[in-house]
């Protein structure tokens, strides 16, 4: 097995909940896929909050959906 050494500030390591300095790799992906799927969200909601989506119901969202996918295929 090999070891890897990763710097992190303090703040990171509390941000992240870290509890110990020696993780297996599996939990340290974990972490970081926790986070980026977290950074994903929070810029979709943004988007979505500018453009207007985020009033939308879901039947509306639906429509959308449909006439975009109709109009992709109407232009191939």
């Amino acid at each position: 097995m090999k070891t890897l050494n990763i710097s992190i500030s303090d703040i990171e390591y509390n941000k992240f909940g870290i509890k110990n300095s020696n993780l297996a790799f599996s939990d340290f992906v974990d972490i970081i896929s926790r986070e980026l799927a977290m950074q994903n969200l929070n810029r979709s909601v943004a988007l979505a909050e500018k453009y207007g989506l985020s009033d939308m119901s879901m039947d509306e969202i639906d429509q959308e959906v449909k006439a975009a996918r109709k109009d992709a295929e109407n232009n191939h």
